[in-house]
């Protein structure tokens, strides 16, 4: 985990991050699980609110999702009725192994100590189970959305996310990518409160977060394509990198 500080900021926005952040695409997901049987067993490591599992549950899977944070861990419980995620991390997965048919992670992998983390995977997957990271990454090629990124300060982007992100270790197969485009419609007030669930927001000072909302307010109120729009589209890349166990 690169920092324990950010990684655990989420909680205290739990319910803004469930309404606001991007859902998955289900062509991404069925990508991701494809050659796994349903129902599968499937862990979503660093679950979140649910917003994986959801998409998941929904395919006919079913889920354990895994989370560090309470505050995560309670808005998931109140987002996906029936559901229970367990308390655990990426590096501590209570769970038996070889108990998995499949784990996927959603917009969490960046935050795991890489060696660790692979070896608690491979331990819960059976062989020949898959491993998927998956990431919705704003498509900065749209100006506005690259000026949105820059505003505040979010470093996931296309280019990093496939450098940083494409070997597991020798306990798996090498990595194949998929990537599929999708996007989400909000209003301006909502795109800005989706921009406080981010961990730089959420651990920026009061000052930072102040200038960062001030320079949001002036996109909006100054770029030919956001002026006078009562709604925006959002759009995102989506990168799903998929492994099997040995």
């Amino acid at each position: 985990m690169t920092d324990p500080t950010q990684a655990l900021s989420f909680g205290v926005a739990a319910a803004e991050y469930d309404r606001f952040r991007p859902r998955y695409p289900a062509e991404a997901l069925r990508w991701a699980l494809d050659g796994v049987a349903a129902p599968a067993q499937v862990i979503d490591l660093g679950a979140g609110t649910g917003i994986l599992t959801r998409g998941v549950l929904a395919l006919g899977h079913q889920v354990v999702p895994v989370e560090p944070d309470p505050g995560m861990r309670g808005q998931l419980a109140v987002a996906t009725p029936g559901t229970t995620a367990l308390a655990g991390s990426a590096e501590a997965v209570p769970l038996p192994a070889g108990s998995a048919d499949a784990v996927l992670v959603g917009q969490a992998y960046h935050w795991f100590d890489k060696e660790p983390a692979h070896a608690e995977i491979a331990r819960v997957l059976r062989p020949g189970g898959t491993f998927a990271p998956i990431w919705n990454v704003r498509d900065e090629r749209v100006a506005w959305v690259a000026e949105l990124s820059r505003i505040a300060h979010i470093g996931d982007n296309a280019g990093n996310v496939l450098e940083k992100y494409a070997d597991f270790g020798p306990a798996f197969t090498p990595v194949e990518l998929g990537e599929f485009a999708h996007a989400t419609t909000l209003t301006p007030d909502e795109l800005v409160g989706m921009l406080h669930t981010r961990s730089y927001w959420l651990t920026a000072s009061t000052e930072e977060q102040e200038k960062i909302d001030r320079e949001l307010r002036d996109l909006f109120a100054t770029h030919p394509d956001l002026v006078g729009r009562e709604t925006v589209e959002l759009p995102y890349q989506t990168f799903v990198f998929r492994s099997r166990r040995r």
